[in-house]
């Protein structure tokens, strides 16, 4: 039975490849089927067309002709794929708002401050479901990539903005505990072209970007690139514009709930990344820290 699921899996994974290798040679309404299909991998399985055509603002036909590119005769074909790979999952993954709505319902119709509780439940929910997701989909050759990029690297850039912002401070904080030379694009003053037009060959640019991809951390790793640095993209989806053509992409889809989503999945990986670099290092972790702090 393992063996099927690991197999049904390693369909839905080599189908999405093939989505991200094509996706820039679809037309517009067939992108936007392919973006949402991406993000919403563990519900599309239950999905009728006409909702997914709504969501993507397309006729259903887009949706029909979409599934038709990729060789199946119509979108129930498709479906069939993800539903091998993820029957039992969806229920949890789509229903956290109907189940707070009944929360709410329950007391009344208002959302009275003994709700709370149940409030925190689904949120911690949400953030269990997307650890889980970050276990299952981890590619391990793509984190030893990033580890040993990050090992030679001669300077190390790391780049994320808006709620990636506060990934990135952290995990210069976690690098900063080696001896590597690392550096916070902050863009304080508007000055992303200044702190990054340093970065050249030999030096690593990490950049931490979900939809819908803020735009100075595109410029920073066009940058990184055209200088020949080595890029490390931390992100959502096979189609986000950062992944294309970064030496090494790691994916993160986070839980939500309410319309929030959170970043619990994101941090752990990063602490995953430093304490496996820590280890090629051969570094003492605990040795490095300074003994009048207070926490690490």
């Amino acid at each position: 039975m393992a063996d099927e699921t690991s197999d049904a899996v390693a369909g839905v994974d080599e189908l999405m490849q093939r989505i991200a290798h094509e996706y820039e040679a679809l037309p517009r309404q067939l992108k936007s089927v392919a973006t949402y299909i991406e993000q919403n991998r563990a519900s599309v399985m239950m999905d009728r067309t006409s909702d997914i055509a709504a969501s993507c603002s397309v006729h259903p036909s887009a949706v029909v002709r979409f599934a038709q590119r990729f060789g199946f005769s119509g979108f129930s074909d498709l479906q069939a794929v993800f539903r091998q790979a993820y029957a039992g999952q969806g229920a949890s993954a789509t229903s956290y708002q109907q189940r707070i709505r009944q929360l709410i319902e329950a007391k009344d119709g208002s959302a009275s401050p003994d709700l709370g509780g149940a409030v925190a439940r689904e949120f911690i929910g949400a953030c269990r479901n997307g650890l889980d997701e970050l276990e299952a989909g981890l590619d391990d050759a793509q984190f030893d990539a990033a580890v040993k990029m990050l090992e030679h690297a001669d300077n190390i850039y790391v780049i994320g903005v808006r709620r990636s912002f506060a990934v990135a401070s952290y995990i210069v904080y976690a690098l900063q505990h080696t001896r590597k030379r690392v550096h916070l694009v902050s863009g304080f003053g508007g000055m992303y072209h200044e702190q990054i037009r340093s970065v050249k060959k030999g030096d690593v640019v990490i950049a931490i970007s979900f939809a819908p991809y803020g735009k100075e951390t595109q410029y920073c790793l066009r940058v990184a690139q055209q200088h020949q640095a080595k890029t490390l993209v931390i992100t959502d989806s096979q189609l986000s514009p950062l992944a294309r053509h970064a030496d090494a992409q790691l994916y993160v889809k986070e839980g939500s709930a309410f319309a929030f989503r959170s970043l619990t999945s994101t941090f752990c990986l990063c602490q995953a990344l430093f304490v496996a670099l820590a280890y090629r290092l051969e570094l003492n972790v605990e040795e490095s820290t300074d003994p009048g702090e207070y926490d690490d």
